[in-house]
């Protein structure tokens, strides 16, 4: 018998997955009640912004991808905000800045989460918002035990709260005291939001009725009033060591909604992999299979050097694209065909030898000579301190002062499948809006202050996210839902799963147990927006003649802590209704259920 960590899940009723265990038997309740899969995955979330609020929040974002069982393939439901109204590359040059902040007013879009999730369960929710609501409800009003890392993300930042953002003071360490690791932690006022937004729309009649009244509570009534009076006065510091409005206000958040839309895809070895577009990071895992489906990738030893370097060096060239080509494609021509095509990768496959590459590579595509030469002097710009509540470092092995994301993976027993991805809104990333119990994302330092680039700041304009749930399948039909938090690490570990899993390690824990690396070689999504050339981190269990011969080649390597990197969740179900679901063991947080 194979060991690994956990069980692989089985069953047949249904499997739920995500970065906690209480969110992943809350879930599961979920589907007992008989909620669907899009009512578990709604309810996880919300139990997520009480557990892990140092990860995702209400007033954060989220990518997800839905199949509906019975449709052919996957939708994207796209709960990525877009920068307000007041959001010019001109204000935020009047303000002093190159960069937009990783923290404070100023790196706020809308909050696009919450509409992401009503969305979904107008549409193809079974139960009434009150059962979707109610479990996070009783954790924040009644405690759930804090984790060691929340602790130490308020205990790292209790000062800069007592003296900069007393709102977030008051509800973080409530009496004055940094809540202790497994103690009770209470969020009232958060509860009270929710509480209030389902009085709100219980005076509605019907399903659709009462989850288009929660909408509007949310997005142009109590909530968004709230944000609006609040920032009309709010001055508060942000990473860049400036006290600074932000622009954010409550007609830019009336005048959003989330959208459905089509997802990329790829096929890779007899599977099809669905991504979000070209607004998020997800593109760079499809042009890596690209890349790699001509490597002889297959027949490599999947915790070998061979593999290691092969997958490191081409999601450097993937990732160097990401850089130069990613955007909002509804306000820019992004040249997507060509870089997911096969003759492209072609071209970009041959630029890999035995030697890691320490330079930035983006692809040259015919009349984008000026991004691509904006992105290779961005890479070579120096780098500021990164400040307070900045960046997204994912693993215990970087700061804790810094964000993260959670993930969800939800299948049902109709064969309705979530992979769902929501960030943002973290407890160190802006002051919590007083009386809401949440705080304000930091998604637009993702943004860039130069014109005429796809990831130029501009109103209405999605930044170019890192978040990236993923789904794939035999044949072109949706089997296999899988993700992970992590930034710029995301698609690096997912793809890393997925192809040990396409390649022989068909049981989803043992891919997910498996050694795991990443390389911060390219430019970084969050401020202060770094390079590391060359940089490849990996675990220990690799073993020492895999390290070394990795040395050998080239490549900067950084052994991290063991068990110490990636957060990956999957969950799958075959054509006979058999369910399977596994859940990293990594940071003793995350977990999958089912029967």
């Amino acid at each position: 018998m194979q060991f690994t960590t956990r069980p692989e899940i089985l069953g047949t009723f249904g499997v739920a997955t995500s970065t906690h265990w209480i969110a992943s038997a809350v879930g599961m309740r979920i589907l007992e009640k008989g909620g669907n899969a899009f009512d578990a995955a709604a309810a996880m979330n919300f139990v997520l912004n009480v557990v892990e609020p140092h990860l995702c929040g209400p007033l954060g974002d989220m990518p997800a991808l839905i199949q509906v069982a019975g449709e052919d393939t996957p939708r994207v439901v796209c709960g990525q905000g877009t920068a307000p109204a007041g959001a010019t590359i001109a204000h935020y040059k009047a303000e002093g800045l190159d960069l937009i902040p990783g923290s404070g007013l100023l790196a706020t879009v809308i909050p696009g989460v919450f509409d992401a999730w009503m969305l979904m369960l107008r549409d193809h929710g079974k139960l009434p918002l009150r059962d979707i609501l109610e479990p996070a409800i009783h954790y924040a009003r009644h405690g759930h035990p804090v984790l060691a890392r929340v602790s130490a993300t308020i205990g790292g930042l209790a000062d800069f709260f007592r003296d900069e953002w007393p709102t977030s003071y008051a509800t973080w360490l409530p009496g004055g005291h940094v809540p202790a690791p497994e103690s009770l932690f209470r969020n009232p006022d958060l509860a009270d939001t929710w509480d209030r937004i389902l009085t709100e729309a219980e005076n509605a009649s019907g399903h659709e009725a009462q989850i288009e009244a929660a909408r509007h509570a949310f997005y142009k009534g109590f909530v968004a009033e709230a944000i609006d009076d609040w920032m009309r006065d709010a001055c508060v510091m942000d990473a860049a060591g400036g006290r600074r409005k932000g622009v954010l206000t409550g007609q830019d958040m009336g005048g959003w909604e989330a959208t459905y839309e089509t997802p990329l895809s790829v096929d890779y070895h007899g599977w099809t992999v669905w991504k979000p577009g070209m607004w998020a990071q997800s593109p760079t895992f499809l042009q890596s299979l690209r890349i790699l489906e001509g490597s002889g990738i297959a027949d490599m030893d999947p915790v070998g050097a061979d593999f290691v370097h092969w997958v490191t060096e081409a999601m450097k060239l993937s990732f160097a694209d990401r850089e130069a080509y990613y955007g909002d494609p509804a306000h820019t021509d992004i040249p997507t065909e060509t870089l997911l095509s096969r003759e492209y990768a072609e071209v970009r496959r041959a630029m890999i030898d035995a030697t890691a590459s320490l330079v930035q590579r983006p692809g040259e595509i015919v009349g984008h000579d000026m991004w691509v030469r904006e992105a290779l002097k961005r890479a070579s710009a120096d780098v500021v301190d990164s400040g307070v509540g900045a960046g997204e470092p994912t693993m215990a092995h970087l700061s804790e002062k810094r964000g993260d994301t959670v993930h969800i993976d939800v299948i049902d027993r109709w064969g309705n499948m979530v992979s769902a991805t929501p960030s943002g809104g973290w407890l160190q990333s802006s002051p919590v809006v007083p009386g809401l119990g949440m705080p304000l994302n930091s998604r637009a330092q993702m943004f860039w202050l130069t014109e005429g680039l796809p990831t130029s700041l501009a109103p209405g304009r999605r930044p170019r996210t890192t978040l990236s749930p993923s789904i794939a399948g035999r044949n072109g039909r949706a089997s296999m839902v899988f993700g992970t938090p992590g930034g710029d690490q995301q698609d690096q570990w997912q793809l890393i799963y997925f192809l040990r899993h396409v390649h022989g390690m068909t049981n989803l824990q043992a891919a997910i147990d498996a050694p795991l690396f990443h390389t911060a070689h390219f430019q970084g999504s969050f401020y202060p927006r770094a390079t590391d050339p060359g940089h490849l981190m990996v675990e220990p269990s690799f073993g020492d003649a895999v390290i070394d011969d990795l040395r050998s080649r080239g490549h900067r390597v950084q052994v991290a802590e063991p068990w110490s990197i990636g957060r990956l969740t999957a969950a799958s179900r075959d054509d006979s209704g058999l369910m399977r679901a596994a859940a990293t063991p990594r940071l003793m947080q995350a977990y999958a259920i089912g029967r």
